[in-house]
């Protein structure tokens, strides 16, 4: 039986994406941010595994004209997360007066704690240009940005975007993009329901997707609203995840983060199948196998394997076949 692990063999220089938690949560007001970050601390030590980000929010949490109290609220609290904690910062936009003062203060204070800072209405890759250069100018070279898109024109520049070597991950900012089209889009398109339903959302969800797939970044999706209804929040992920291939979903409310960390994870039987087969493949040396009657090689091993990992991702149970494989990797 080969020795080398299955990341290595069927992945190699393929290996692109992040292994980003598939739920990101915002949070924007002191109790609920520390909140947020108790409630991660508390269900990682249950799943054994990091289940959802926490982003700090600037530019709809701070106070209009309190942005740079706000700015050092949030760097104190990401300087106070327990340490393994994945803590995160929505800032300001590029073009808006508190941006700089956002990154300098967060960033130059506490950018070492942070996992990425996102970057609303992002239009072009300029936007990430200037962003990176002030994220850098304050000692955050290495940290990854995010990139909101909220716009028909950003939309269309979704795949120039992705590119950027900065950029980590695309979300999909449905309530600015529906408001964008002038009242052309009815206002039922930003329910859970309705966002899959118009066809100029659904595109804007595709042509994000699509982008980030292509350049090996990750695909979030955007918010329901709806957030004291737990069966629309578990309807609006398993279509985000299963027909429209996003690996990632915001939540706006602690109530969400468990659907859509279900929603994201796949079922028993899923898991099961996928061990065995790569199980099989491990032990043909990665060669072409016949499984229950059906021809398997890499490119179904590489789909079965990113399945076992977004399972560890989510906290779900692994066959003993499988746990090996994640026992020394970190992962």
């Amino acid at each position: 039986m080969s020795e080398r692990h299955p990341r290595q063999v069927l992945l190699g220089a393929q290996a692109r994406s992040a292994q980003l938690p598939v739920c990101d949560h915002y949070c924007g007001t002191e109790p609920r941010m520390r909140k947020a970050l108790a409630l991660q601390a508390e269900l990682t030590a249950t799943a054994g595994t990091c289940l959802f980000d926490v982003t700090l929010d600037c530019e709809d949490g701070a106070p209009v004209g309190r942005e740079a109290e706000h700015a050092a609220l949030v760097a104190d609290i990401a300087l106070s997360a327990p340490p393994g904690a994945r803590v995160a910062v929505r800032v300001h936009p590029v073009d808006h007066p508190a941006f700089a003062e956002d990154v300098a203060v967060i960033v130059g204070r506490a950018g070492p704690r942070l996992v990425h800072l996102m970057l609303p209405k992002v239009e072009s890759p300029a936007d990430v240009d200037r962003a990176a250069r002030a994220v850098d100018a304050a000692g955050g070279a290495r940290l990854p940005l995010h990139a909101l898109i909220e716009s028909p024109a950003a939309v269309h520049r979704a795949f120039d975007i992705a590119a950027h070597p900065r950029i980590q991950s695309l979300s999909f900012g449905l309530m600015d993009f529906v408001s964008a089209h002038d009242g052309a889009i009815p206002a039922d398109a930003m329910t859970a329901e309705g966002q899959f339903a118009h066809p100029l959302v659904l595109r804007a969800k595709l042509e994000i997707v699509s982008a980030c797939h292509a350049n090996g970044k990750v695909p979030s999706h955007a918010v329901v609203t709806e957030y004291k209804d737990p069966a629309a929040i578990s309807r609006a992920a398993l279509r985000a995840a299963r027909e429209l291939g996003h690996t990632r979903m915001w939540s706006i409310h602690p109530d969400q983060i468990r659907p859509i960390v279900d929603a994201f994870a796949p079922d028993d039987a899923a898991i099961h199948l996928a061990a065995e087969i790569l199980a099989a493949g491990a032990h043909a040396d990665w060669a072409p196998i016949a499984f229950d009657g059906s021809l398997h090689d890499r490119a179904s091993y590489r789909h079965y394997w990113h399945l076992l990992e977004r399972a560890h991702r989510t906290g779900r149970a692994l066959p003993a076949a499988a746990r090996r494989w994640f026992a020394d990797t970190g992962d």
